[in-house]
């Protein structure tokens, strides 16, 4: 078995590892199942190699580890988000649980240099705008930023 990348983040899932691997790498482009057996099941998201390991019951994933999409546009925010949030929940901040309970950040990149301008005051207003969504809105956001 070959791995795109040397660093593999292995996904601990309760007997879903399978159909986790197929709702994710139906999601995103450059995608695919690689290998797969009762125990564990080898996928590329992205390019990118991941795990998923049919553990059982008795972990759970949580907020401490999430997996990052950067987006291109707000139609790709818009896409990813709704995709990966069904039969999950929407979180605050850009943050979603799919329906595995994995969580996820779909990030505009665009929302990068906003957040890091070094003018304190349009930061601190984008700040209070991203803590008012879900889903995040680069619009709304530059228009806080811009004071409007």
């Amino acid at each position: 078995m070959q791995f795109a990348s040397k660093i593999v983040p292995c996904l601990w899932f309760d007997g879903q590892g399978e159909e986790a691997a197929r709702f994710y790498t139906g999601i995103f482009p450059d995608s695919r199942i690689t290998h797969a057996n009762p125990m564990t099941v080898a996928f590329e998201l992205s390019g990118r190699s991941f795990t998923a390991l049919n553990g059982g019951p008795m972990f759970k994933f949580n907020e401490a580890v999430s997996l990052q999409v950067m987006c291109d546009s707000q139609e790709e925010v818009d896409r990813y988000w709704d995709a990966l949030s069904a039969g999950g929940s929407e979180q605050q901040c850009g943050w979603l649980k799919d329906r595995f309970g994995l969580s996820w950040q779909v990030v505009p990149k665009g929302m990068i240099p906003l957040m890091t301008s070094g003018d304190a005051e349009k930061t601190q207003r984008t700040v209070a705008a991203l803590m008012q969504m879900k889903k995040l809105d680069l619009a709304a956001l530059q228009r806080a930023f811009d004071g409007q």
